[in-house]
């Protein structure tokens, strides 16, 4: 588990093919602060902007470790198959602080920035995110984006999805990997875990309570 407080910046330095098909994964290796590794052990659950993968080798003089991730979760990430910068967060301990809101590591969906432009002394965040989520998605209500825990301020459905817009304060800015977005960036999406639990529960609610009236309208004496 995670809380979507970003605990370092890092750099995917190199992603090699682990096959030679489209079916293998790939081996990334990561750069990161120093002593960001000091209480890192292998087969620890790290997440890279916003997935949680598992360290499966460490080089913590070089402040480097690796990860391999597999052909099904590049397919359905972003920003994890090529060199580039990233966020960084530690699995979370039992004792900790729940700075940001529950987070998974499971992305739930890949948005797309359609703006990122300063407003005031903040900046404004619009991604279009896929149709599926949109029901997750509400006014003052929590989402992950990149691994970081936002604040949705705004809510468009759309035809073919749903626009959210996000303020960023200059601190996320700073200290994240969001300040590299820009328009047209595909970002990986993570829903509030009580939203995803709520519309599992209406929606059996709804299932079950359409039995009694499927089974009157059959004819069909209970």
């Amino acid at each position: 588990m995670f809380t979507g407080i970003i605990s370092g910046l890092g750099r995917i330095t190199a992603a090699e093919p682990l096959g030679a098909s489209q079916a293998h994964g790939k081996r990334l290796t990561l750069a990161c602060p120093p002593a960001y590794l000091d209480d890192v052990g292998l087969g620890d659950s790290i997440a890279i902007n916003g997935a949680c993968m598992t360290v499966a080798t460490l080089q913590a003089l070089d402040r480097t470790f690796s990860i391999d991730i597999s052909a099904e979760s590049l397919d359905k990430t972003a920003g994890l198959d090529r060199p580039g910068p990233v966020n960084l967060e530690k699995a979370l301990r039992a004792n900790d602080r729940l700075g940001g809101h529950i987070v998974a590591g499971h992305v739930d969906g890949v948005g797309t920035v359609t703006r990122l432009a300063q407003v005031g002394e903040s900046s404004e965040l619009c991604i279009s995110s896929p149709h599926a989520l949109g029901r997750f998605l509400a006014v003052k209500g929590s989402i992950t984006v990149n691994g970081v825990s936002l604040t949705v301020n705004r809510v468009s459905d759309l035809p073919n999805g749903c626009e959210i817009s996000i303020n960023l304060i200059p601190h996320t800015l700073h200290n994240t990997a969001l300040g590299s977005l820009e328009r047209g960036s595909r970002v990986n999406l993570e829903i509030d875990l009580i939203a995803r639990y709520v519309e599992r529960m209406l929606s059996n609610k709804a299932l079950a309570d359409a039995a009694p009236a499927a089974v009157a309208s059959s004819g069909v004496q209970a």
